[in-house]
């Protein structure tokens, strides 16, 4: 079975960071990124994903921070084990709300209508739940 991939698209208007750490938040959270799972260095995602290293050591470090990963210098970046979830500080839900005004404008702009952005995130929502 082929390791999960990382979605990242160097044109986009969303740093590159953020992408890399959003998009192995997903995989971690879907449970494709079970606890003890090493992840590639951050030298070699950073070169098949066509980024500077720092970019990708910011994304682990960011993940760190939540207790996603175990960082340790000169070994790879292992997924931690998560039996309780974390108490979310104040902020999360302006930061989240900010967020979604963002992607909501942005598909709008295109035309899409409120009743299918809500019903995406609603299935979304369902999705990461289960």
């Amino acid at each position: 079975m082929a390791p999960p991939r990382i979605k990242f698209d160097p044109s986009s208007l969303v740093p590159a960071v953020r992408q890399i750490e959003d998009s192995l938040r997903i995989l971690l959270v879907d449970g494709q990124l079970a606890p003890g799972t090493s992840l590639p260095s951050v030298r070699r995602l950073a070169m098949e994903l066509g980024v500077h290293f720092n970019t990708v050591a910011e994304a682990y470090r960011l993940l760190a921070s939540e207790g996603w990963l175990e960082l340790a210098h000169g070994k790879p970046a292992v997924v931690m084990p998560r039996s309780v979830p974390p108490t979310p500080d104040a902020s999360w839900a302006e930061e989240f709300r900010e967020r979604l005004r963002g992607l909501a404008a942005q598909l709008r702009s295109k035309g899409i209508p409120a009743d299918q952005i809500a019903a995406e995130l609603r299935a979304v929502a369902e999705g990461i739940s289960r």
